[in-house]
């Protein structure tokens, strides 16, 4: 077993019912439509099958995007996610903000998924949140694990201010965690810091890598 699975499993999840944490998390924080909703029955099942704190705090997620309505699931998303610097969807953006450094971490991504043998359209940016879940879920789980790793600061962050908004989507972030090593240390304080701070500012040298829409940043 791959060594990032290994420490993840001592959370109390096994590898398959990482995988589904991943999967069904990086498909209910996509941008709302019809075919989401339609699949929320499956996702339930798959859901059925993975230990709590996870399973309930992805059920909340699939309890709110049942009983409220499609629009105005789309109009919620968009505030929560587009409209607020620390609950963005990106992940090199909390360490790197709009700089130069954030194009050659999109470049990793790009590489770490090419090595896996995933080629991604041009549509989408790497470390869009739901791109890398569904790579963790689907392609290769040790290498997912390991950009969720070292992402983790902008993580924690995101789940961080979900939790502090309010939003639904919380339990998503949540259930991801969850299937992490628990944070020690350094990492306490990497979080806490980029938490007060902010991600950097400077708004240079991105291109081609111009930060969309949220809701175009995903087919």
């Amino acid at each position: 077993m791959p060594r990032t699975a290994r420490r993840a499993k001592g959370r109390g999840l096994d590898a398959r019912q990482i995988a589904i944490v991943h999967r069904v998390a990086g498909i209910v924080l996509d941008y709302p439509g019809e075919d989401l909703i339609a699949r929320i029955p499956d996702l339930r099942i798959a859901v059925a099958a993975v230990p709590d704190p996870a399973r309930s705090a992805l059920e909340g997620v699939l309890d709110h995007l049942e009983r409220t309505a499609l629009t105005q699931l789309t109009v919620d998303y968009v505030e929560g996610f587009d409209m607020r610097r620390r609950a963005c969807l990106y992940l090199t953006y909390y360490g790197h903000g709009d700089t130069r450094q954030r194009g050659v971490a999109l470049l990793s991504f790009k590489q770490a998924y090419r090595a896996a043998g995933l080629e991604l359209t041009d549509e989408e940016l790497p470390d869009h949140l739901c791109v890398l879940l569904e790579f963790s879920a689907t392609q290769d789980a040790e290498v997912g694990t390991r950009l969720l790793l070292e992402h983790r600061a902008g993580l924690e962050v995101l789940r961080l201010a979900l939790l502090d908004a309010g939003s639904p989507y919380a339990g998503a972030l949540v259930a991801v965690c969850a299937t992490l090593p628990a944070l020690v240390g350094d990492e306490r304080e990497a979080v806490a810091r980029l938490a007060a701070q902010g991600p950097p500012d400077e708004s240079v040298g991105l291109e081609p890598y111009a930060l969309p829409d949220v809701k175009g940043a995903r087919p």
